[in-house]
């Protein structure tokens, strides 16, 4: 059964007025914008119905929450440190942003974060950090996505293996089918999967003649006509996986590989990330793969 003229986005507009209505305090109406205006394609949504409720909507947040013009001073202290100051005055899509070595944010150690708003108008802001591990073996970690990879052979199960330690054996010359698994309890906008290789492995695209036949596991349960993602790049280094929009549920993303250089290599985890919210993503485990002659 179908149901007519159904509209995830022309819901959330609905909902949208409705938290203003009903409960203008809620801490999800700033996240329903966002994920409104995030899921805009050249500027508008899918059809005149999601841009007619959506814009009532938008337009009854902007009535509610940024009736007053811009006109004050935003500051930002980390401990002690005075980390950040500027103004704003009238309404623009200018943003300021100021960056805290590590260093800096290391010495001043376990310390309040402090954003002050100092006028009239509505602040928006955003807190990130980026960082590098000190550790290549890393767990998996879930804050938004869940990722799982595993291997596999494609002429012959025995050409792949994983022993008791949980490395990976590859046979010299196999065709390696790569799965990779992505969870998410709720839709996501603009988000990447990047799945690094192994430097012994090389990719087989087939979107090149020469490759020949790649069965493609990637469809959708859901949509059977189409695969979840919407774009995907087969790079020497990594794979990726790309969509604007994402439902939630259970994903699969495959792509075949052949084992070409024998070694031993660290494998760095899968990650699936929203763009332009990196800090919602997940990562599977950090894996070692050895590529050898015989088994």
């Amino acid at each position: 059964a179908y149901l007519i003229l159904h509209s995830d986005r022309r819901t959330d507009g609905i909902v949208l007025d409705a938290l203003i209505t009903m409960s203008p305090e809620s801490d999800l109406i700033p996240k329903v914008v966002a994920g409104l205006l995030g899921n805009q394609v050249k500027g508008r949504w899918k059809n005149v119905q999601e841009n007619s409720f959506i814009l009532l909507a938008l337009n009854r947040y902007f009535a509610a929450f940024e009736a007053t013009d811009p006109d004050f001073v935003a500051r930002v202290w980390l401990g002690d440190l005075y980390a950040a100051q500027h103004e704003f005055a009238g309404r623009s899509t200018d943003r300021a942003s100021t960056l805290v070595p590590m260093a800096e944010l290391l010495a001043v150690g376990d310390s309040d974060l402090i954003v002050e708003k100092d006028g009239d108008g509505r602040l928006y802001y955003r807190l990130g950090l980026r960082y590098a591990p000190d550790d290549l073996n890393l767990d998996p970690l879930d804050r938004g996505f869940v990722v799982q990879r595993s291997y596999e052979g494609v002429d012959d199960p025995d050409d792949v293996w994983l022993d008791d330690d949980g490395v990976w054996h590859v046979l010299a010359g196999a065709e390696v089918r790569v799965n990779v698994t992505m969870v998410n309890d709720s839709r996501r906008t603009n988000m990447a999967l990047v799945d690094p290789l192994p430097a012994g492995f090389e990719p087989l695209n087939p979107s090149l003649a020469v490759t020949g036949e790649v069965e493609d596991r990637s469809a959708s349960s859901s949509w059977w006509w189409r695969t979840w993602y919407e774009h995907q790049n087969l790079r020497d280094d990594r794979a990726e996986a790309f969509s604007s929009y994402l439902w939630g549920g259970t994903h699969e993303y495959s792509y075949v590989v052949r084992a070409t250089t024998p070694g031993t290599f660290v494998v760095p985890p899968a990650k699936a990330e929203e763009i332009y919210a990196p800090e919602v993503f997940g990562r599977s485990a950090t894996d070692t793969v050895v590529v050898q002659d015989q088994r």
